[in-house]
């Protein structure tokens, strides 16, 4: 089969591997569509990520497709020909923090990549808890967005984020504008921070009731302020770029008591100053978000079978298998392109 494979930094290629095997518990998937996204695009940048993927490794971990063979422990529920998408990974349910309802932070969490193939090996923990049938209404491409989605909800809920609230959401990417959609559809009043003109008409178009273009504004912290009640600040802030300088910002855009959720993570390394007795006095609640849980996953898929989030409003291009690695060198320029649909 043909895949993608990568080797290190910025090093990706496009190579001829054998198809893999399954044990009695796996699923072979026939990817139908993969997504790129942003986590793959830091890690196609630093060549590896710690936890998830150890080059050279076939990559890519946003996927659907159809069941192409079955181990012998799954065959009856899985038949072949079934539409399913898959998480790229599966906690184990047993440990200290799946006990305590973080499966996300789970000691011993089954990481899988290997979207960007024609074929993928879908190991038997995934098949168990996250991997589900796609209902027959819905495209692969819709299907596909479900680990992305579960993500953001998980973070909506980490946040605390309720109807009536104001949220500022930093990073109007293919996350920033998900954020925005399902807030939006939740009645919040949205003001995204973005840095294009292309960035801010998503934002608007996906229901955002205002949009700062930090290109065209000289105090961004301002511009949020001037937009709340009384210029106190907003209620909570979602950071979704991950840099040093918008997470300072997210500290100040939040009013006395409001929530920051660091979403957005930073490269390894990066040092950020905040003003101690401002955080103490103003009260203000610093969470972050990572990953998703098998709660997450279902509730994504059942939240776009309603339609209430569509691809097509977040995946701007589509290319065969070969071309992948133009299109990360493509997304190195930040040109306004959001996900790209990997059909292999």
């Amino acid at each position: 089969m043909i895949a993608a494979i990568l080797h290190g930094r910025e090093d990706l290629k496009i190579e001829k591997v054998a198809i893999p095997t399954v044990g009695a518990g796996d699923l072979l998937v026939r990817v139908k569509v993969a997504l790129t996204c942003g986590t793959d695009f830091k890690v196609w940048k630093q060549g590896y990520h710690a936890r998830m993927i150890v080059p050279p490794a076939i990559f890519g971990h946003e996927l659907a497709g159809v069941v192409a063979q079955a181990g012998e422990d799954v065959q009856d529920q899985f038949p072949p020909g079934m539409r399913v998408v898959a998480a790229n990974s599966a906690p184990c349910n047993e440990c200290f923090f799946c006990r305590k309802d973080r499966a996300n932070l789970c000691e011993d969490l089954v990481f899988n990549n290997g979207a960007y193939a024609e074929y993928t090996r879908i190991p038997a923990r995934i098949v168990r808890e996250n991997l589900m049938e796609i209902p027959s209404h819905l495209s692969f491409l819709e299907a596909a967005m479900v680990e992305p989605l579960a993500c953001v909800l998980r973070g909506v809920e980490e946040t605390g984020i309720e109807p009536g609230d104001t949220t500022v959401v930093i990073g109007c990417g293919p996350i920033g504008l998900q954020f925005i959609r399902v807030l939006s559809s939740r009645n919040v009043d949205v003001i995204a921070v973005g840095k294009r003109n292309s960035q801010i008409k998503a934002a608007e178009r996906l229901g955002a009731a205002a949009a700062i273009d930090i290109s065209q504004t000289a105090d961004p912290i301002s511009a949020v302020r001037h937009l709340t009640h009384r210029k106190i600040g907003a209620d909570s802030v979602i950071e979704a770029v991950g840099s040093a300088t918008t997470w300072q910002w997210a500290m100040q855009m939040a009013r006395c008591g409001g929530t920051v959720n660091l979403f957005g993570g930073c490269p390894q390394g990066t040092k950020v100053e905040f003003e101690p007795s401002a955080l103490h006095y103003s009260e203000i609640t610093i969470k972050s978000s990572f990953h998703h849980t098998p709660h997450f996953i279902r509730e994504a898929l059942a939240i776009i079978a309603r339609g209430d989030v569509r691809a097509g409003d977040f995946v701007t291009g589509e290319v065969p298998l070969n071309e992948l690695p133009q299109v990360f060198q493509h997304m190195k320029n930040r040109n306004g392109q959001l996900k790209v649909a990997v059909r292999p």
